[in-house]
């Protein structure tokens, strides 16, 4: 049975799909982009700061599960430049403990959605 998480402390989805979804203890993240939930803008510019955003979405819909970062176990980033990996990985890596970080891939892609730098999205469980 699934449960659909939703909060509109994180982005509404701008397609068929649901913020987060909990499959028994599992809970399935869709991507988060830099997209300010309260303004609807995106947060452009700096890497850095379009990870922030990204990473305060991904903690609202996290939240909302009554789970925190440490329940994460698996993260897949996606970059429109591999350039940007430190940059991202130092804003990502801030939001976890070395010892307990989550399984990761990071992949290059020609595109992401609204021509974002940056997409995150995670697999927790409770």
């Amino acid at each position: 049975m699934k449960k659909i998480i939703s909060t509109s402390n994180a982005p509404a989805p701008i397609g068929p799909y649901n913020q987060a979804i909990f499959a028994g203890d599992t809970l399935y993240i869709s991507g988060q982009i830099p997209l300010d939930p309260k303004s609807g803008e995106l947060v452009s510019g700096d890497i850095a700061e379009e990870t922030k955003m990204v990473m305060k979405n991904l903690e609202a819909i996290l939240t909302e599960a009554g789970l925190t970062f440490e329940h994460v176990v698996k993260s897949s980033i996606f970059l429109s430049d591999m350039g940007s990996f430190s940059a991202v990985n130092e804003v990502y890596g801030s939001y976890f403990n070395e010892d307990t970080a989550p399984a990761r891939e990071t992949v290059e892609v020609a595109n992401l959605p609204k021509y974002v730098n940056v997409e995150i999205s995670m697999i927790a469980m409770k």
